[in-house]
């Protein structure tokens, strides 16, 4: 089988890493494409996952220059599959649906976010798009007969404890004092519109109330003021997970890192306007007490939560037994995500037939 896969985003690429890998050992022939976005590029070279840049040039925020982006993309991919001839094309990238579309070719689109939260893309790539692979708690709105749901969350297929063992040794110095992790996301994709996160303000609070229990370190998407520079985490950002796993907090306004935290078992808060209005987070937060959220007018309550996890010295053992009981209750999504592919579309007769299916994959 020849699998098309786009990565468009560092996240897409711990989220395919794996997939590629047992792709490949199984015999099949796998090509990667990506784009230039922040350390996407290294961190395929670090793994040796080939992969060829068919939009080296960074883009800007005008709308001419996206539309020129766009269009080189299409060609290029377009150019792409033509030589290639792949039986599928993965990913969570339009511009794929669309050219699917066009030659007749499935394309599967991995989604954890709500169409609530994703308006846009939805209607620019569900249309279009064969399968939907999604946890069960996500929302595909009125696409979701395209959905496939499994008992599991994406992130699984590369944080499950048999793809992923956390080693104190990567972690370097950092294990020679309990520290928290700062996560101070960008919020401006056009899905954040009128969304905001953690201020300046909020962020001198909390360095202040953290420090005398253990070492700070942050990880921002957006320009960091002055005086927060020498929080800045500047170890390499493949040992991201590592380091997160060892965490004694994390706390930050990222969608993305919180789900990580609650999957490591590290204690998390998040804090920003989406809190209680993404399924999967709702779902790891009133489930498996596994994070906590708050709006950004609920900052009484935020440090209190702050504050109240501070004070309990069992914390952490707490996390990882909350952690245990959700691994139990979760597939393998890894192995059912290559078993799916693989078997396409027998996979998604037998998950529309028998959804219970999916437990063989623990």
């Amino acid at each position: 089988m020849n699998c098309l896969i786009f990565l468009g985003h560092p996240a897409h690429y711990h989220l395919f890493k794996n997939i590629i890998i047992e792709l490949k050992k199984n015999g099949n022939t796998v090509k990667v494409l990506s784009r230039t976005k922040d350390i996407l590029e290294e961190l395929c070279l670090k793994d040796n996952i080939e992969f060829l840049n068919v939009l080296p040039e960074v883009r800007k925020k005008s709308v001419t220059s996206i539309v020129i982006s766009y269009l080189r993309k299409y060609k290029r991919i377009s150019r792409i599959i033509k030589d290639f001839k792949p039986d599928l094309l993965l990913g969570s990238e339009p511009s794929l649906t669309h050219l699917g579309k066009f030659y007749r070719i499935p394309s599967f689109v991995f989604s954890e976010d709500d169409v609530s939260i994703i308006p846009q893309f939805a209607k620019i790539a569900y249309p279009f798009v064969s399968v939907i692979l999604s946890p069960q708690s996500c929302n595909a709105g009125k696409w979701e007969f395209k959905k496939v749901g499994y008992n599991g969350f994406h992130k699984l297929a590369y944080l499950h404890p048999l793809a992923f063992k956390a080693q104190v040794e990567e972690i370097g110095e950092l294990a020679n004092r309990d520290y928290f992790i700062l996560r101070f996301a960008e919020l401006v994709a056009y899905h954040d519109t009128n969304k905001s996160g953690i201020t300046n303000e909020i962020a001198r609070r909390l360095i202040a109330i953290l420090e005398p229990y253990g070492n700070v370190f942050i990880t921002s998407e957006r320009p960091l003021a002055p005086e927060f520079e020498k929080y800045k985490l500047t170890a390499n950002p493949s040992k991201i997970h590592h380091i997160l796993a060892y965490a004694k907090m994390y706390i930050g306004d990222s969608q993305s890192m919180a789900v990580e935290a609650a999957l490591l078992g590290t204690p998390g808060i998040r804090f920003n306007d989406f809190a209680g209005e993404i399924g999967v987070l709702n779902e790891l937060e009133y489930n498996y007490k596994l994070t906590s959220s708050f709006k950004t007018n609920e900052v009484d309550r935020f440090f209190e939560k702050v504050n109240e996890m501070l004070m309990n010295k069992a914390l952490n053992a707490e996390y990882k037994s909350k952690q245990t009981r959700m691994l139990g209750e979760k597939i393998n999504v890894l192995k059912f995500f290559v078993w799916f592919i693989e078997n396409y579309p027998k996979s998604a007769s037998i998950m529309k037939e028998n959804p219970d299916y999916q437990y063989n994959f623990r």
